[in-house]
């Protein structure tokens, strides 16, 4: 398939996967006899991953590790495990850290609730708190 394509089936923009392209992010992508660059079905599929791996805070930089490492071929599957795997405990990391800010700020929905009913004054929560 041609980039415009590429573009509809992914929901990206011609501009966006040019970038990824100029940044190395894009393996296996082949050339037609005029010089088009022709993109297959495993592309819908990796740009899916990009945008995954960016959301989930996954550098540039890194991206391009994994890329490349998919471009050797299938002889560095455990290394490819590996990588994901060490990007997946940052990812984890994140949730548990926003998991406890959302415990926060559930208390604190919950202690202006209670101020704006009628029922009792919420307790005060020590030295330091913020209202």
């Amino acid at each position: 398939m041609r980039i415009g394509e590429l573009a509809a089936r992914s929901g990206r923009s011609i501009y966006t996967i040019r970038w990824y392209e100029a940044q190395r992010l894009m393996p296996g992508v082949m050339r037609a006899a005029g010089g088009q660059r022709v993109y297959g079905d495993q592309h819908v599929g990796w740009l899916e991953l990009l945008q995954r791996l960016r959301h989930t805070g996954m550098s540039i930089r890194e991206m391009r590790e994994f890329a490349a490492l998919v471009k050797q071929g299938d002889g560095n599957f455990h290394e490819r495990v590996e990588f994901l795997q060490t990007h997946r405990k940052r990812v984890d990391a994140k949730i548990a850290e926003l998991n406890e800010a959302r415990k926060l700020i559930d208390r604190k929905i919950e202690f202006y609730r209670q101020r704006l009913g009628a029922g009792p004054k919420p307790k005060a929560r020590g030295k330091g708190a913020v209202a």
